[in-house]
């Protein structure tokens, strides 16, 4: 019998099958999954993240900024809680931003810009309720680009606009999401 037959290729499949089980049975001890139920009783992550209190953000009423604000905080509100409303809080998240707009691209023929850029920079800190403390502070960024139609298409160039400045805030939404999950997780 050769080392090339059926039987001793099924049997390199099972001893390479059997090694890798092996080796994944020595780390399963290491790994936890960061939004499941905790075995020993201590609060998930999910449970964690519904006690933070997301404070409307002080910006002028009927102000571009305060619509940009109501909606970073929607979608913090959606990626923290979910469907659910928040528990009572332990943690209040403070958020300031700024706005920027820029063109990127302008046409040689008219002198318009063809392609502008909108920009989000925003501050966050995390404040302990108990104690009134910060327990984390941080900043974060977003770019979003969109196309012009054309100087007689008005409408559309403030449309497209707006969805740039909603993207640009789902993205500085899901980065504070990101960055709390990960402090709620590790502690730090």
């Amino acid at each position: 019998m050769s080392l090339a037959s059926p039987k001793f290729a099924s049997l390199g499949i099972v001893v390479r099958l059997f090694s890798v089980v092996a080796l994944a049975s020595q780390t399963n001890g290491c790994f936890q999954p960061m939004y499941a139920e905790h075995a020993d009783g201590s609060p998930a992550l999910r449970d964690k993240l519904m006690a933070v209190e997301l404070p409307p953000v002080d910006k002028p009423n009927a102000s571009p900024e305060a619509r940009i604000g109501v909606e970073i905080r929607n979608a913090l509100a959606f990626k923290l809680y979910g469907n659910a409303t928040g528990t009572a809080p332990t943690h209040k998240l403070v958020l300031k931003f700024t706005t920027n707009r820029s063109s990127l691209i302008v046409s040689q023929a008219t002198g318009l810009p063809t392609t502008e850029n909108v920009g989000i920079d925003a501050q966050y800190n995390l404040v302990e309720l108990a104690t009134d403390k910060s327990v984390m502070t941080g900043t974060t960024f977003s770019r979003a680009s969109y196309d012009m139609p054309g100087s007689y298409q008005r409408f559309a160039r403030q449309r497209a606009f707006r969805d740039a400045e909603d993207r640009a805030a789902q993205e500085i939404a899901e980065n504070i999401q990101t960055r709390l999950a990960a402090y709620f997780a590790t502690g730090t």
